[in-house]
């Protein structure tokens, strides 16, 4: 083996191990100790360029007076762009500006603001950069990689914050009193069928389990209708699952569900059900059916009926949502729902820490939609509102004995 050779895989066998300050130093060791033409033997031996080499003699002649941690002096490398490129920033966030902003004429309006997208706008305007660089930039300004974030529900009314007190002192009084207090709502209309479902759970790697690739719906493919009642006192969720459609009256047959099947086991003594429902649905404060069906359910019973509707636009206040929908969204997270059953076991499995129980029954009664309410029936109802936006909170009373709250 020949000098050149043996040098070159001496070099080689502890390069990986070295940084860039020792290697600059091995280099410019090796090419002293060569003797005459060192510098061009040891950058053929190691790839390193001749300058960096001459800079390493230099640092041995100086003593490499280098601070420690430091692989070569201040100052030294490829300038940052926006040093190079001063107005680089200011070109990325007026990019950013206008495409926040909504200008038509911003080359980012229409488009997705990925690094690629803003990189390729700006070397459009003379700033050649790569989109790791935008990265970079992007982060040292505050950026980030964020999802939408469901917090606008619309206008907000006037009166809003004056009916959530209105809604909690009620609810409060009816807790003290030992009345059945329920939160009421439909959960989203799920698809049956071997169609993905949003979220992950554990499988054996590389096991997914196989779904559709699409899930267009088409009116073959049936669906579900989870209608829930949250006894708030009590911590309980009852969820009625109907297949037909989601009406007026569905959601009271889902009441009359819960009070036949836990209410009236639970409460014997009540006088009075309070709900807190929605604006709108089934449920809303507009639909006569609703209110039709409730005289119907307060004549069975004999219970007078209070409701207080949420503000529009604030249905996810309603505590249904998150004391009971968000718990089955989470228990039933990656699976798919493959038919009724699947979707009422679990629903009926799904507990919380804090001691959430669930009940569960499937509904196949036929429930008709564009039922018109006449004025008639609508005249049978004992509908008493309130004195505070008597639209959203009101009672409906028995008519075979008029109860009193």
């Amino acid at each position: 083996m020949d000098r050149l050779a043996a040098l070159s895989a001496r070099l080689h066998a502890v390069w990986p191990m070295l940084d860039e300050r020792t290697r600059r130093l091995t280099a410019a060791n090796e090419a002293r100790a060569w003797g005459h033409g060192g510098i061009s033997v040891v950058s053929r031996a190691c790839g390193m360029s001749r300058r960096v080499i001459r800079h390493g003699l230099q640092d041995l002649l100086d003593g490499d007076a280098l601070p420690p941690g430091r692989v070569r002096r201040g100052g030294g490398g490829r300038k940052r762009l926006t040093t190079t490129d001063r107005p680089l920033g200011r070109a990325l966030d007026t990019l950013l500006v206008d495409a926040t902003l909504g200008d038509p004429q911003s080359p980012l309006r229409w488009t997705c603001k990925s690094t690629r997208a803003l990189a390729a706008a700006l070397s459009a305007r003379q700033h050649p950069v790569s989109h790791t660089t935008v990265g970079r930039l992007l982060r040292e300004r505050g950026y980030s990689l964020q999802g939408n974030r469901k917090t606008e529900e619309g206008r907000d009314h006037p009166d809003r914050d004056a009916q959530f007190r209105h809604i909690n002192a009620a609810v409060t009084r009816g807790l003290r009193a030992g009345l059945p207090v329920i939160s009421v709502d439909t959960k989203k209309k799920e698809l049956l069928g071997n169609f993905a479902n949003p979220g992950q759970q554990w499988w054996p790697a590389k096991l997914p389990r196989p779904v559709a690739t699409h899930d267009f719906p088409t009116p073959a493919v049936p669906r579900a209708y989870p209608y829930g009642i949250y006894d708030i006192g009590r911590n309980t969720g009852f969820v009625n699952l109907g297949t037909d459609h989601d009406t007026g009256a569905f959601a009271v047959a889902s009441i009359r569900g819960w009070w036949q099947h836990e209410g009236r086991h639970l409460y014997p003594h009540a006088t009075q059900i309070l709900i807190t429902a929605d604006a709108g649905g089934s449920n809303g404060w507009r639909l006569r059916l609703w209110k039709v069906e409730l005289q119907r359910l307060a004549n069975e019973t004999n219970l007078a009926i209070a409701v207080h509707h949420f503000p529009p636009g604030t249905s996810k206040w309603n505590k249904v949502e998150h004391r009971l929908f968000a718990f089955i969204s989470s228990n039933w997270r990656g699976e798919p729902l493959c038919d009724y059953e699947t979707v009422v076991h679990l629903m009926a499995r799904t507990t919380t820490a804090k001691g959430l129980t669930v009940t569960c029954r499937l509904d196949r009664r036929r429930y008709a939609t564009g039922r018109t309410v006449t004025k008639a029936e609508m005249a049978q109802v004992t509908l008493h509102p309130q004195r505070f936006h008597g639209e959203w909170n009101d009672v409906i009373r028995p008519r075979a004995q008029q109860v009193t709250t």
